[in-house]
């Protein structure tokens, strides 16, 4: 996958890691301790996974305008 592809899905992977931290922060608060597996595995991976990938469309980038 090619810089330009790969850095939207960064993004999009991300920002759907963040949303779902928001909604474990805000279940939590209203009470619900028995959140679902999916929740938070999407909590935990999917902002790292994100930051991870962005991190390689920069570097990949980077390296395409040198050369």
């Amino acid at each position: 996958m090619t810089a330009p592809k790969l850095m939207p899905l960064a993004i999009g992977l991300f920002a759907v890691g963040v949303l779902a931290i928001v909604a474990v922060f805000v279940l939590f608060a209203a009470g619900y301790g028995d959140l679902p597996v999916w929740l938070n595995v999407a909590a935990t991976y999917l902002p790292a996974v994100g930051l991870g990938l962005g991190i390689i469309a920069v570097i990949r980038k980077s390296r395409q305008k040198k050369s």
